[in-house]
């Protein structure tokens, strides 16, 4: 599961990090993204890698209306060559979502504190995503491009907040993931599960990143031993 993630870095940063041909879009930071928002991904077309901004929450071309694509923030890696929501784009439209790191939150009987999980050196990444287009059957209407985070079964560092964690390409995967020939299900389940990040980074941040209404840097930082959430 992937309900809220950060990204912070400047376009200068994300170019070094990832493969990006052409970059079009204001780069901003936001420390508190949430479903149905615009977020920073790589599609490829034209041949080339474009870096772009989709609304977070997949809604199917056959789709009647785009109301429901909150409900598809995720996806399940295991199921997506059978799922008519997503084997489609599983064939054709895979993306880069980009992201600093995730929230979620560790659940016991007094509260549920929000933990904040990046990659161990502190690096940006990429979560394996889908992408796809919507528009309303002709109506002069802006075409609604929207993406969905895949996610597998955690790995052990996550396993004791949560039994889901989204799919984190290594660098290496990046090519094949984008490229728009590679076809077989079996090589891209083979990415997703065998070419990714299992093994994170964790610490317990503020309780404010609870409402999205709060969106800045004190948002990622640790709790101190004494901190009040």
């Amino acid at each position: 599961m992937c309900g809220r993630f950060v990204g912070f870095r400047r376009l200068e940063e994300l170019i070094k990090y990832f493969p990006i041909d052409v970059a079009n879009v204001d780069v901003a930071p936001n420390y508190n993204v949430a479903p149905t928002q615009e977020i920073l991904a790589v599609t490829r077309h034209d041949e080339q890698n474009h870096l772009e901004k989709l609304h977070w929450g997949l809604v199917p071309f056959w789709a009647k209306n785009t109301v429901n694509g909150s409900r598809m923030i995720n996806a399940r890696s295991e199921t997506l060559s059978t799922k008519p929501s997503f084997r489609t784009a599983f064939k054709w439209r895979r993306c880069l979502i980009l992201t600093d790191g995730f929230y979620e939150w560790k659940r016991d009987k007094e509260q549920n504190q929000p933990m904040f999980f990046t990659l161990p050196d502190g690096r940006p990444f990429a979560f394996a995503g889908l992408w796809e287009t919507w528009d309303d059957r002709g109506k002069e209407t802006v075409p609604y491009r929207s993406c969905t985070i895949l996610t597998r079964e955690a790995g052990k560092s996550v396993m004791p907040i949560h039994n889901r964690m989204p799919v984190i390409l290594k660098p290496e995967a990046f090519g094949p993931w984008l490229d728009r020939n590679n076809q077989d299900v079996r090589l891209l389940q083979d990415i997703i599960r065998n070419r990714v990040y299992t093994e994170l980074k964790s610490v317990p941040v503020s309780k404010q990143v609870n409402s999205i209404k709060n969106n800045r840097p004190g948002n990622i930082r640790p709790l101190g031993p004494d901190a009040k959430a």
